[in-house]
C-alpha cells in the first residue's frame, strides 16, 4: 500500500475514530510512510486521545483499523513518545 494511498483511507476514518475512540489521528510513520513495507510490517499510526479517553479506546481503536485497513497496526500517541526516539518518528512522519 502506497503512503498516499494509505493516508487518503486514514483521512476518511478521522471522523468516526474521534467519535467512537476519542482519538485524533494525526499521521502514519515508519516504513509504510517512506514507501519501504514489507510483506510483515505494520502500519504506524500516530494519534492523540483526548483527556477522558481510556485504555478501551486505544485497544478499540486499534481493533478498528486493523479490521478495516486488512492489516496490523501499531498505533503510538503523540504525547507519549519518549524523546530520544521523536526525531526518527517525525522524519518520516506523513500528516493526515
Amino acid at each position: 500500500m502506497i503512503p498516499n494511498r494509505l493516508a487518503e483511507m486514514l483521512k476518511k476514518l478521522r471522523n468516526e475514530v474521534r467519535q467512537k475512540y476519542k482519538a485524533d489521528l494525526k499521521g502514519i510513520f515508519g516504513s509504510y510512510a517512506r514507501g519501504d513495507a514489507k510483506a510483515d510490517s505494520d502500519i504506524d499510526i500516530l494519534v492523540e486521545f483526548q483527556e477522558d479517553a481510556t485504555l478501551f479506546d486505544l485497544c478499540g481503536m486499534g481493533d478498528f483499523l486493523e479490521e478495516k485497513l486488512h492489516h496490523k497496526v501499531d498505533v503510538v500517541c503523540q504525547s507519549a513518545i519518549r524523546e530520544e526516539i521523536r526525531p526518527y518518528i517525525y522524519n518520516d512522519l506523513v500528516l493526515l
